[in-house]
């Protein structure tokens, strides 16, 4: 059983303690952090599926987190929600332009929160399943292709290497030169197509069938 897992970064502990209330009430698991360099820290610990974050703290504010979280593979998609005193067009601007998902303007109710939170996840999840269905037609025309595409590089690269191996003692420098760079073409193509088959080829877990239900994973 899987716990949607969400991250909160705040450094007034009144705010941060009534916001894991709301959030384990409903049913998520809840790491905090009340700083932003600590925030940082969980998030590549916890590895959150959301995070919710001041703005205004010491260490580093919201915005210096959002741009180092986004520096990283890891945590880059982590869908981010800005907790907020103030929510100025600004405000909004500056955070957007760095990748945040929202702003919740405080005070804020359990609703607005909830709300926030789900309509948050509900996004992210729609638009990790538009990119497998993408990947699974990538690897289709891969597969499909692949065949074809092999042979092309390697009937090149047989040519070249069956006319050095017979004709080299007729070839001066500069015919066997431009042979040779043909042969490298040749295998270069032949190495990039290798690899697109791997990194297209192989599923990834969620492909495997892990499917998320609500706050579950089943």
């Amino acid at each position: 059983m899987y716990m949607t897992k969400i991250l909160v970064i705040e450094d007034e502990a009144n705010i941060r303690e009534g916001i894991v209330g709301i959030l384990e009430f409903a049913r998520y698991e809840v790491d905090t952090a009340k700083n932003g360099l600590m925030g940082i820290q969980a998030a590549a610990r916890f590895k959150p599926d959301l995070i919710l974050c001041d703005i205004m703290m010491p260490e580093l504010n919201g915005y210096e987190v959002l741009l180092e979280l986004s520096q990283s593979p890891a945590t880059a998609s982590i869908p981010f929600i800005f907790l907020t005193a103030r929510s100025t067009r600004d405000d909004i601007r500056r955070g957007m332009s760095l990748g945040a998902d929202d702003y919740l303007t405080k005070p804020f109710s359990a609703e607005e929160l909830l709300e926030a939170v789900k309509t948050r996840l509900d996004r992210h999840q729609e638009i990790e399943k538009y990119n497998l269905q993408q990947m699974g037609l990538m690897r289709q025309y891969i597969n499909l292709t692949l065949p074809h595409e092999l042979r092309t590089p390697l009937n090149v690269i047989l040519g070249y290497a069956e006319m050095l191996s017979q004709n080299t003692e007729d070839m001066n420098a500069n015919k066997i030169r431009a042979l040779v760079g043909k042969l490298k073409s040749g295998t270069v193509r032949l190495s990039n197509l290798v690899e697109n088959y791997i990194a297209y080829s192989i599923p990834s877990p969620k492909m495997r069938g892990e499917k998320k239900q609500g706050n579950q994973v089943k």
